[in-house]
């Protein structure tokens, strides 16, 4: 009956998943082969794959506990449960298996909720539900539990009691235990009886039960001619027993895969007035153990990756754990046109989180982009939010957090040193001598690796065996060719360092004479951050890093890292940086914090990766905030254009940053320069210049509806900002076609301050929503710049340089026209020149070169001189950034 209840069991929740494959691992250390032999009869039966792990007679705790943690560890294993000598049975080697893979109920966690009762909660021990199957009826009567020690005898204990037995426990050599035999019921031997302990100490017509391992007999009668007691074992049905917890234990991993409802416990923010500075407040704030938050946000333990208290990574395994889950709503933070100063887009991003989930309950997530630490020890600090609307730690989320850019920084120059080191052994060596090193003999044998043969299959060249090609298939094979000239490969640092613009390459005397100017780029301008940022998967990133165009060769045809042999490496050096970082806001609300590509020469959006987890976990009516750097004719017209391509999203709502300052800055208002104090015409009420700066908000409102998103613009007020100001700002942003707009003082007041902001959104997000495309891929290259250029900037047309126009026919070319377009191109105007305030038009948009992120997945125009390395100012912020040696504390991080 116990088989056969499993066995239905097992069948209807493999109807419901089909792929599932329940595993059972055994960990035996003796060699009794029956009961082997009745656990994997028993698994066949019922439908359950068995492990058996066989350790040796004789081995220790700790080899059973190396072996019971390797288990535990293993994904496609959900059940473990122990077959070992009595004396190995110690707390230490029980509680060494995960409570819910304690197919045997023995850990302290499963023994202590079945002793409270919670037997719902919990598993049986196997043995125990055996001994309770073969009793009947048990109130008022006495039950002697003999030599049942250890967590088997006190769970049995538990359940007689809960029965209404009177149970009595002792051991055998106990001198009260003839006494006590003679006054039970029902006998249950822990283990096997000594002869030397006669039968006839037992109370006439008691019922005896052993749990002793003995499969070969069911019952075995003493025989006694005044005491016919028939002993029953319990062998092969507490077998049965295990197979039906097994059962029980898959129709828990079954729901704990499910989708879990957040049970999130915000943190209590005090605002003070005046607000302190961003790390003071962060200090000021005690933020959870980020294994506490990952709970509460339904992520499953063996999910996370945890770096120190506050940082975790997210596995990806999540995503297929949750396919079947509904995405919440998706709303993209973008901004106007900018002052030097940003306008907090990121601080509106936190505040409006924190609003949603701190305030009015609803699940929300922020994706941020992780910052370069060059800009944090340059001259715009850390990129945390601000004030009362952070990410925190605020110092661990602006430094290393995970170490991400750090793998970029790593493959890129693996990368970069793989190309100069190829091209000097091709021009030292002849094909025989670089063809006996590329494929070496190694212990007499002479073999391709994976990616070479690879790369004979891309030549056409069909063979497998090393001595079988011609010469001229030698030479191409290993002959790149590449032309130094056409190299765009640069090397990479996250530090702002000016000197590294230009440099020069291959001086020693061991590279022989060859020679050439190349530069470096900072970290976050590398495409492998680009990949990074809008990879699907692991499979989906080792493709794009293979596709990565270094160099043309010598007949102008893309040379790739493919090519180069280098792919698998740079995946193995990618291979956690691929999981998001799990943070949170000052009020407890999750963060993700994954990739940070440039937002001019990439698309400057945090990661499709990190988006498409929390839309998952939000649930369908959760919110996942994320941002676009730069303005909205930046940052959001890539992220529909790019982003959205990569990732099959689409998004609910665009919510418009806009300050007063930066619309009086478009009004007419004098230049705005970091560092410097602002003119009185920004902290003096001036409503002419606000109104004349709104044609900025206007356009960008307009940029927006060309997507077909409803739009809301968040005004992120400042204290200068005088009432009248600010309903200027948000009467016209409604007159011109926004949803609604909002005044929003997160930074004064954290979510609370952005309330009206949340609520607005959730009551957009539900508003018909015709999102498209600005173009088809299918239009020529200069065609879909021209579109960009006309509809979003407002030029009248574009002007392609000869290197421009030539890089466009290369790439069309070699197979790379149908890429989305990547602008590069200043955020201080909408314009090419940055000193153009408001809504300049009628110009002509110079294009002065093109290039391919062929990897990332799309062509980016240079519109002017374009920098990838910044430099530092005269005074740079490390002149405020300490580190106090007793406390360990960092210091003036912003």
């Amino acid at each position: 009956r116990v088989t056969e209840n499993a066995k239905n069991s097992l069948a209807s929740l493999r109807r419901e998943n089909p792929r599932l494959e329940p595993t059972l691992a055994i960990i035996q250390a003796h060699n009794d082969s029956l009961i082997q032999e009745a656990n994997k009869n028993f698994a066949k039966e019922i439908g359950l794959r068995v492990i058996h792990i066989c350790l040796p007679e004789g081995s220790t705790k700790d080899e059973i506990v190396s072996e019971i943690l390797r288990l535990n560890e293993d994904p496609n294993v959900q059940g473990l449960a122990l077959d070992l000598p009595e004396s190995l049975y110690s707390s230490k080697v029980l509680n060494a298996v995960k409570p819910e893979k304690d197919v045997d109920g023995l850990s302290s966690v499963s023994l202590g909720r079945l002793v409270h009762g919670d037997v719902n909660d919990c598993l049986v021990p196997p043995t125990a539900c055996a001994v309770m199957e073969l009793l009947e009826d048990m109130g008022g009567k006495t039950v002697l539990l003999v030599g049942a020690r250890g967590a088997p005898g006190a769970a049995l204990q538990s359940l007689l009691q809960r029965e209404g037995a009177a149970v009595l426990s002792c051991p055998w050599r106990a001198p009260q235990l003839q006494s006590q035999l003679r006054h039970a019921d029902v006998v249950v031997f822990g283990s096997t009886k000594p002869n030397d302990v006669p039968v006839s100490w037992i109370k006439p017509g008691a019922t005896i039960i052993s749990c002793a391992h003995d499969l070969l007999s069911e019952k075995h009668s003493y025989g006694q001619q005044n005491n016919p007691a028939a002993e029953k074992t319990v062998g092969s049905l507490a077998v049965a027993m295990r197979m039906q917890n097994m059962v029980k234990n898959m129709e828990r991993w079954i729901q704990s895969q499910q989708y879990r409802k957040w049970d999130l416990h915000c943190l209590k923010l005090q605002p003070l007035s005046p607000v302190p500075s961003d790390i003071e407040i962060s200090r000021a704030q005690s933020p959870k153990a980020v294994d506490v938050l990952a709970k509460e946000i339904g992520l499953l333990t063996d999910e996370i990756e945890i770096y120190g208290q506050t940082k975790a990574k997210v596995r990806l395994s999540l995503l297929e754990r949750l396919k079947d889950q509904p995405d919440g709503k998706y709303v993209l933070v973008a901004g106007i046109t900018p002052t030097p100063l940003g306008e907090g887009k990121s601080t509106v991003t936190v505040g409006l989180v924190q609003a949603l989930t701190a305030h009015l309950n609803i699940n929300s997530f922020a994706c941020l982009r992780q910052p370069s630490q060059g800009p944090t020890f340059g001259v715009k600090g850390g990129a945390a939010g601000g004030g009362y609307a952070q990410v925190i730690p605020m110092e661990e989320f602006n430094l290393h957090l995970t170490g991400d850019i750090h793998a970029i920084t790593a493959a890129n120059n693996l990368l970069a040193a793989a190309i100069d080191a190829r091209i000097l052994h091709e021009n030292t060596q002849s094909d025989k001598s670089l063809y006996n090193r590329l494929v070496p003999v190694v212990n007499g044998v002479r073999g391709f690796s994976a990616i070479q043969l690879a790369r004979l299959r891309r030549l056409g060249i069909n063979k497998t065996d090393p001595e079988t090609l011609t010469e001229e298939e030698i030479s191409k094979f290993v002959r790149l060719d590449i032309d130094p000239s056409t190299i765009t490969w640069q090397r990479v640092v996250d530090t702002n360092d000016r000197f590294l613009r230009k440099i020069t390459v291959g001086q020693a005397n061991t590279e022989k004479g060859f020679v050439r100017q190349a530069q470096f780029d900072i970290a976050v301008a590398s495409e492998i951050m680009a990949i990074l940022a809008l990879t699907t998967s692991l499979q989906d990133m080792k493709e794009r890093l293979g596709k990565m165009v270094v160099a043309n060769d010598k007949k102008g045809e893309p040379v790739t890292a493919e090519d180069l042999g280098v792919t698998g490496a740079l995946a193995v050096l990618m291979k956690d940086a691929i999981k998001p970082t799990l943070m949170q806001t000052l009020e407890g609300t999750p963060v993700f914090v994954h990739a940070g590509p440039f937002a001019n020469i990439a698309h400057g959006n945090s990661s499709v990766l990190a988006d498409k987890i929390a839309l998952k976990l939000v649930g369908e009516k959760g919110f996942v905030v994320t941002e676009a750097g730069f303005g909205a004719d930046i940052g959001m017209e890539k992220f529909f254009n790019i982003k959205c391509r990569a990732s099959g999203l689409v998004p609910s709502v665009v919510v418009l940053v806009a300050t007063v300052r930066a619309l009086k800055m478009h009004g007419g208002g004098p230049n705005v320069t970091a560092g410097a104090p602002l003119k009185k015409e920004y902290t003096e009420e001036n409503l002419q210049l606000v109104a004349d700066g709104c044609c900025n908000l206007q356009k960008q409102i307009q940029i927006t509806q060309l997507f077909g998103v409803p739009v809301v613009v968040a005004l992120n007020v400042f204290k200068t900002d005088s009432p009248a100001e600010v309903d200027l700002v948000c009467k016209i942003a409604k007159e011109s076609g926004a949803f609604d707009a909002v005044p929003c003082h997160h930074w004064s007041a954290g979510g609370r301050g952005a309330v009206k902001l949340a609520q607005a959104v959730e009551k957009a997000a539900n508003q018909k929503n015709s999102f498209k495309y600005l173009y088809s891929l299918e239009l020529p290259i200069a065609e879909k710049i021209r579109i960009i250029a006309q509809k979003v900037y407002g030029a009248q047309d574009i002007e392609l340089s000869p290197t421009a126009q030539s890089q466009v026919d290369r790439y069309t070319r070699q197979g790379f026209g149908n890429l989305p377009i990547c602008m590069a191109k200043t955020h201080l105007s909408l314009s090419h020149q940055p000193e153009r305030k408001g809504v300049p038009t009628g110009f002509i948009l110079p294009i002065s070169d093109v290039r391919a992120s062929i990897g990332a997945g799309f062509i980016y125009p240079l519109v002017g001189t374009m920098s990838t390395m910044p430099g530092l100012p005269t005074r740079p912020c490390f002149y405020d950034i300490d580190l106090d040696p007793v406390t360990e504390q960092v210091k003036g991080l912003f």
